[in-house]
């Protein structure tokens, strides 16, 4: 994310989120934000190609930390601690800029339009980490699993950091996550495998009220 700084792009970045906040993303034109700036209207297309890019400029930046990430974990790492520690590390960066962050999310979670398109951002970063998985080698069904499970973490640490006003460690946030996945999981040893899985056993079903012994059985 550009920091908001004294620059055209920053001010332009400072006006928008200000705009957005105050009225609402769909009740501001680039008009509007340029003018608040101090710039032209002309000045906003040079950084941005809509207002949407406001918000969604740095995807591209954070997709690539990402899967750099994932590539460059060693080898000896298990995709899934590959993945969450690539999310882990590149979500800590996102969330040290703290309340410009937490406004964008105030301002997308208001506009249908801005969900959808974080949800494509999300679906693409899923596609890029489990294309990275596979270069490391893993295999294909097992890498799309292992980058939805990693996202599924990410998506709920952010939201829980993005909702609170305290300054929480996102990496805590993050492998907190991924704990209570493991924990729904459960033991891979009690899985059921084979005809367990396939047939799982009937539930046998209370006795009638009134059955005597020698019927019950």
């Amino acid at each position: 994310m550009p920091r908001w700084d004294a620059d055209a792009e920053g001010r332009l970045l400072k006006a928008a989120m200000e705009l957005f906040v105050d009225r609402g993303y769909d009740q501001v034109t680039v008009t509007e934000i340029a003018e608040r700036a101090g710039l032209k209207k002309r000045s906003f297309f040079r950084y941005f190609a809509d207002k949407r890019e406001v918000l969604f400029g740095g995807a591209p930046a954070f997709e690539q930390t990402v899967v750099t990430g994932v590539l460059e974990a060693p080898e000896a790492m298990q995709p899934l601690d590959a993945v969450v520690a690539s999310l882990a590390a590149a979500g800590a960066g996102l969330t040290s800029w703290g309340e410009p962050v937490r406004l964008r999310q105030q301002v997308i979670a208001s506009s249908p339009e801005l969900r959808e398109r974080e949800l494509i951002k999300l679906v693409s970063l899923t596609t890029q980490v489990a294309d990275a998985l596979i270069r490391r080698g893993v295999e294909e069904l097992t890498a799309s699993l292992t980058a939805q499970a990693g996202m599924a973490a990410f998506t709920t640490a952010f939201e829980r950091w993005a909702k609170s006003a305290d300054a929480q460690n996102f990496h805590e946030l993050i492998h907190d996550s991924l704990a209570r996945l493991h924990a729904a999981i459960g033991r891979r040893d009690q899985w059921p495998t084979g005809d367990r899985a396939k047939h799982p056993p009937a539930h046998r079903q209370p006795p009638h009220v009134g059955d005597s012994p020698h019927q019950r059985r």
